[in-house]
């Protein structure tokens, strides 16, 4: 009787590797809400910031940053060029083990211009 106990430790490779990849799913999961709210809020500061590109590149991006930052990002870049806004927005992601990576996101604003035929 020399394997006595092997399904024991069988029992325990068998949940220690489904937990494992319940982490892994909940991490992928984390990085896929990171990646949609770094989204929205770079969608709806572009939005906000196209409402005042008139007003010059200043106010609108002042505007863009503000609704980027109540939507839970940080605006890093923000270019106004004519009556359109390119506004990049990151987010931070929380992760099970006290990582935190930053999932970005880019969103254009501006007018609808008729294409030429």
């Amino acid at each position: 009787m020399r394997d006595r106990g092997a399904a024991t430790i069988f029992v325990l490779a068998i949940g220690l590797l489904l937990v494992a990849a319940g982490v892994a799913g909940a991490a992928v999961g984390a990085a896929r809400v990171g990646r949609h709210q770094a989204r929205a809020a770079a969608d709806l500061g572009a939005l906000a910031g196209a409402a005042q590109a008139i007003f010059g590149p200043g106010i609108a991006c002042a505007r863009a940053s503000e609704l980027v930052t109540a939507n839970g990002g940080r605006m890093t870049s923000c270019a106004v060029e004519g009556l359109e806004i390119v506004v990049t927005a990151e987010v931070e992601v929380h992760l099970i083990l006290g990582l935190t990576p930053s999932a970005a996101a880019a969103a254009r604003a501006g007018p609808v211009y008729a294409l030429a035929e």
